[in-house]
């Protein structure tokens, strides 16, 4: 057996005739325990935040979406759109035109987006399920379906057709324009229904029939923004994204919803890291109490140390047993913090403890990942604090 762990275990889990060094010890190991529990549970609720934030994304942004590699749209004939069809892992598709616009009603207007769709967008995306308020809209017709924002901004409803809303976009060109027609391409159209996904895509967008979007903007019959795909298997989006690319070589760019949200992403994950870097400064705080149990318990066993040392303990094997101990002391109590973080991080998902809204309960996801950063941050951090509380041991303290 090993020799300085043995001892090291002895000394862990038996009492010191000192009732001082005992509460230390035991507040040491607390506060490990609670940073421990505190860094899971945190790390946690902010991949729960990730996960909630991306389920908003998923009604309006689908699995990978084919952007072009320079300007705004590109050509896409439909042999290529077989081709496309043919890659394994794609189960559907969806032609897009998206181009900014002005909206007009009444007097009022509005700058937004125009997003022209086919009938398979909503087989692609779930867009149709957060229309709060009227319909979806038809194929090959004039309608629109606006966000809850833009219909607040312009004062318009849903089914108005006395009160039409005009589309604007500027025509491309160049030279002094002769009349407002010659600057602007219009159409009028209805709107019938509205959207409510979150504020700023409320605020951004106009779902419009890609043939209405097509006219408007004036483009070719193989020309588009963008084609946007769902997949069999979203697990698979990196071999999808592989053959995309291989087929349709320095034609695309391809993103998938995270890339489509990187802003969004970049806050949250700049967020979890200065957590964490808060939560192991925590941790480290904590660990100063190990190291002053550990030098504690290296003064209560002077008269013990001397004996190992004159029985011929090499220093440098007393300095072992206490950096096992302490080293030990972190590490089980880094594993029931977890557990205790585990534990809540549990409850909060099937008994809903902590609710952010009456309806709606505080987002956890538990993940292996996380579990492991929390660990290994542990084991490191309780390594070099069990050695700078054995290196206090020395031969002239020894035979003091």
């Amino acid at each position: 057996m090993n020799f300085p762990l043995y001892i090291a275990k002895r000394y862990l889990f038996s009492k010191s005739s000192n009732n001082a060094i005992n509460i230390m010890t035991l507040i040491a190991s607390g506060g490990v325990i609670i940073a421990s529990a505190a860094l899971l549970i945190v790390l946690s609720v902010f991949a729960g935040l990730k996960d909630f934030s991306l389920q908003f994304s998923s009604f309006v942004d689908p699995d990978l979406k084919l952007l072009p590699v320079k300007g705004k749209s590109f050509q896409f004939s439909d042999i290529d759109f077989y081709e496309l069809s043919s890659i394994d892992g794609i189960s559907d598709y969806s032609k897009i035109i998206e181009e900014r616009i002005i909206i007009k009603s009444e007097d009022k207007n509005l700058l937004a987006t125009i997003k022209g769709v086919d009938s398979s967008f909503v087989k692609v995306t779930s867009i149709n399920q957060k229309v709060s308020k009227g319909n979806w809209l038809s194929p090959n017709s004039n309608e629109v379906v606006a966000g809850w924002g833009i219909s607040n901004n312009l004062s318009f409803g849903i089914f108005d057709f006395l009160k039409p809303l005009s589309l604007y976009v500027p025509k491309p060109g160049k030279g002094q324009p002769s009349s407002l027609k010659s600057i602007y391409s219009s159409t009028f159209v209805t709107n019938v229904g509205l959207f409510d996904i979150n504020e700023e895509l409320n605020g951004e967008y106009v779902f419009a029939d890609i043939s209405l979007a097509r006219n408007l903007l004036n483009y070719k019959t193989d020309q588009f923004s963008a084609i946007e795909l769902k997949l069999v298997n979203p697990e698979d989006e990196a071999f999808v994204r592989k053959l995309i690319l291989e087929k349709f070589p320095q034609k695309f760019i391809v993103k998938n919803r995270e890339q489509l949200n990187d802003a969004l992403f970049k806050m949250l994950n700049t967020e979890n890291l200065a957590i964490y870097l808060i939560f192991t400064l925590v941790i480290i705080i904590a660990l100063f109490n190990v190291i002053g149990a550990i030098i504690m318990m290296i003064l209560d066993k002077k008269k013990s140390l001397n004996t190992l040392y004159n029985l011929g303990t090499e220093p440098k094997t007393i300095k072992s047993i206490f950096f096992w101990q302490g080293s030990l002391m972190t590490v089980v109590s880094g594993l029931i913090g977890i557990s205790v973080g585990l534990l809540i991080v549990l409850l909060q998902q099937y008994f809903d403890l902590v609710m952010l809204t009456p309806e709606l309960p505080y987002p956890v996801k538990l993940s292996f990942v996380n579990v492991f950063i929390v660990l290994v941050t542990i084991f490191i951090l309780g390594i070099i604090a069990s050695r700078i509380a054995s290196q206090r041991i020395t031969r002239q303290l020894i035979r003091s």
